[in-house]
């Protein structure tokens, strides 16, 4: 058995893995995130990163979790119609500063976890990457 056909079965998942640009990705379905961090962890996978994308209108966010195993990057995306999504820092010690960059950009939850500032100062709210705090931000000036 392949290390993606070893994923794909620890996730009970049957969708086939699709290669895009050097990454191979995998449909997760109601997969949560913490079961993914958990099965690669059990693989030896390193953890990279987490990508966020505000998606058009009110459509929510993707959330694209990035992953080394004995050189294959992998990609698992995850949509949020609301506004969080559990943490995995605890189980993947390298997650912690992107949830807390995320968080504060997009105003993200990640559930489970309590969040010490990076770029914002006292007093900033989060989300200042959102659209509509841009758009009313400019409406001020």
């Amino acid at each position: 058995m392949t290390p993606l056909e070893s994923i794909s079965e620890k996730l009970g998942i049957t969708e086939p893995w699709i290669e895009k640009g050097g990454v191979h990705w995998l449909t997760l379905g109601a997969t949560n995130v913490r079961e993914l961090a958990k099965a690669m962890n059990e693989l030896h996978a390193r953890f990279i990163t987490i990508t966020a994308y505000q998606l058009p209108k009110e459509e929510g966010f993707r959330l694209e979790y990035h992953w080394d195993l004995d050189g294959q990057l992998l990609g698992f995306s995850f949509l949020l119609t609301g506004n969080s999504i559990e943490s995995i820092f605890d189980l993947c010690e390298g997650a912690d500063w992107i949830e807390r960059e995320i968080h504060e950009e997009y105003s993200l939850d990640f559930q489970g976890r309590e969040y010490e500032p990076l770029l914002l100062r006292q007093g900033d709210t989060s989300g200042v990457n959102l659209r509509d705090a841009v758009a009313a931000s400019q409406e001020k000036k």
